[in-house]
Formats: structure tokens, sequence, C-alpha cells
């Protein structure tokens, strides 16, 4: 089985051009992506190549056309995203993504790399400061 993680200090995201790629392979239409401003709490359209900047810190990409400014609290509409981090890491779509684009499916703050596990492996990702590993899945008390 062939598994996704994230290799570097940040998080697991996939760039503006993954996430393009992974919903088109998924028959998603339609893409918005926005980049948040963090001294207004503001979010502007961009476009995917303008998300892939190495300045971004963070991006939001949504199936719906919240115009060209809209806040990012907790109460804005860019809540409800397409959000990588939620993707099933053994998603063959996913994994298709990351073989094609290689290092432009990557972010300012993500080195995604596949790696495969056997297929009767239940295994957990776990993860420091957002760099993560694969381990198999065990139980723990505490």
């Amino acid at each position: 089985m062939k598994v996704v993680i994230n290799k570097k200090f940040g998080g697991f995201y996939l760039s503006g051009k993954a996430i393009e790629f992974y919903a088109k392979l998924k028959g998603i239409e339609n893409l918005y992506h926005y980049v948040q401003d963090f001294t207004t709490e503001l979010a502007s359209k961009k476009t995917a190549n303008e998300v892939d900047d190495n300045n971004v810190i963070f991006a939001y990409t949504t199936t719906k056309d919240f115009g060209d400014e809209v806040v990012t609290s907790h109460q804005s509409p860019l809540f409800d995203h397409l959000y990588s981090p939620e993707i099933e890491r053994n998603d063959e779509d996913l994994v298709k993504v990351i073989e094609e684009l290689g290092e432009k499916a990557n972010t300012r703050v993500s080195s995604l790399k596949i790696v495969e596990i056997p297929d009767d492996v239940e295994y957990v990702i776990e993860d420091y400061d957002g760099a993560e590993w694969i381990a198999e899945k065990h139980r723990t008390w505490s």
C-alpha cells in the first residue's frame, strides 16, 4: 500500500496545483483559491499559481465563489473548504498527484513523500511539529 506523508516541519498541505489536480481526479469542478492576510483576517481570491507563492502562509480552496475578499474567522464560509489534511493518505488519487507532480505538490511548509507499507498493516500517521512518519497501530493505555 502506498501512503503519503509530510517530511518537513510545518504540516501536510498540498500546493494549489496539487489540489486542482486532485479535485479534477475526483470530479470536483469550479475551485476557488483564497489566501489569508493575517493582519486583516481577510482572504483574497487568487489563482493556483498565486497560492503556490513561497510567501503564502495559509490558503483555502473552496468549491464556492465567496467574492474578492472575505473574513476568515471561524464564522467564515471558508471554514468549510477542501482541506488537504483531511484527505485519506492512502487515497489512490492523492498518490497519483504526488507521483505525477513531484516537488510541485509541495508547499512552503510541506515536503510530501510516498511510503510503501505492507497491505495488511494497520497504521497510524504520527508527527512531531508536522514532520510525519508511519507507525504500526497498537494499543496504549494511560
